[in-house]
């Protein structure tokens, strides 16, 4: 039983992930304003987590400075709220199935920066270089059709979570036509994971210096609810958008505060732990599955083909990247006389 433990909680967390986007998308339909949800959201993960940090790492974390805070503090503005923010107004301009296909862009993004910032290497005369480098052309190959390639409607079922009426998608439909929206929402998602990217790789790079990771990550969550307020009331100063009641609304935040903030977040970090985090990776592609079958069950948005030719080639640029690395790390491992590995680890 205690070798399924890993798999079992990886179901649970793409399940909790795919939850996310699809209660996001909800809620957006009922009309609640994209960038007050994201503040009620961090919120309620700062809520969470600050107590928790105090309780568990009171004594052992590491103290840190007033420049070590500025530093947390710009790492949320850019990797927390803007991308938060970018993501939840791609969404309203978007679909469930295709903000959950773009997640799969991370590996081969992230791999991107980590080579620009000498923290990877390619090498161009092996399988595994070649593998990389086609990856990631094979990634953005599927951006473009997912942002400018919609192609013949595949079906749709009538929605049973979201309202009669789209509030964001009409206040907008003024402003931009359906293909334009579409496209900016497309960008805006692709902007959101390349700014996540990049997040991960300074982020691990600041905790060398900084390794108490649960309060890094509550100080983070609370800069971020901060920023976000501001964020918010600048762009929505009606009092009556800000008021939450007994509804998918209200659902949305608590679930995406507590079951996606709090427990994915550390059930992820155990799996990391037992199995590494290439395995994390490889169970990305099960939450644009489910992602897209709830979005077309219980959304009633339609699944058009070039949502699925996207969705198969990110999910194939995933799966090359992974194949490269463990053909990179296979090699390594036998070419040292004695075997010595060890992974740092963290969960955001």
């Amino acid at each position: 039983m205690g070798e399924l433990k890993p798999y079992l909680a990886m179901f649970l967390i793409q399940l909790i992930y795919s939850g996310l986007t699809l209660f996001s998308k909800a809620a957006f339909n009922e009309g609640i304003n994209v960038h007050v949800f994201v503040f009620y959201r961090q919120l309620t993960g700062a809520v969470i987590l600050v107590p928790l940090a105090l309780i568990l790492e009171r004594y052992i974390a590491v103290p840190f400075s007033f420049i070590i805070f500025c530093k947390i503090f710009m790492f949320s503005f850019f990797g927390l709220t803007l991308t938060l923010n970018m993501q939840a107004v791609g969404l309203v301009y978007t679909s469930a199935t295709l903000a959950a296909a773009f997640n799969n862009t991370l590996p081969a993004s992230t791999f991107f920066f980590a080579v620009l910032l000498r923290m990877e290497r390619v090498n161009i005369r092996t399988i595994s270089g070649i593998t990389k480098i086609g990856s990631v052309l094979l990634c953005m190959v599927g951006v473009a059709t997912l942002a400018f390639y919609k192609g013949p409607q595949l079906g749709t079922v009538h929605h049973r979570l979201s309202g009669s009426h789209n509030h964001n998608s009409q206040q907008h439909e003024d402003h931009f036509s359906s293909r334009t929206r579409w496209i900016l929402g497309s960008f805006l998602l692709f902007l959101a994971m390349i700014m996540w990217s990049f997040w991960l790789i300074i982020q691990a790079q600041f905790l060398k210096s900084y390794p108490s990771k649960l309060m890094f990550t509550s100080v983070q969550c609370l800069s971020s609810s901060i920023q976000s307020f501001g964020v918010a009331i600048a762009f929505e100063r009606d009092i009556q958008q800000w008021k939450l009641g007994w509804n998918i609304e209200l659902l949305a935040v608590v679930y995406c505060g507590t079951l996606v903030t709090a427990v994915a977040y550390y059930m992820q970090a155990w799996v990391i732990e037992k199995k590494g985090p290439v395995f994390i990776a490889i169970w990305n592609p099960l939450s644009f599955v489910i992602a897209t079958t709830g979005s077309i069950l219980l959304l009633g948005e339609p699944l058009h083909l070039g949502s699925v030719l996207g969705g198969i080639l990110l999910v194939s640029s995933l799966y090359s990247v992974l194949w490269a690395k463990s053909k990179e790390g296979m090699t390594h491992q036998n070419s040292l006389p004695f075997q010595t590995h060890t992974e740092t680890t963290q969960a955001v």
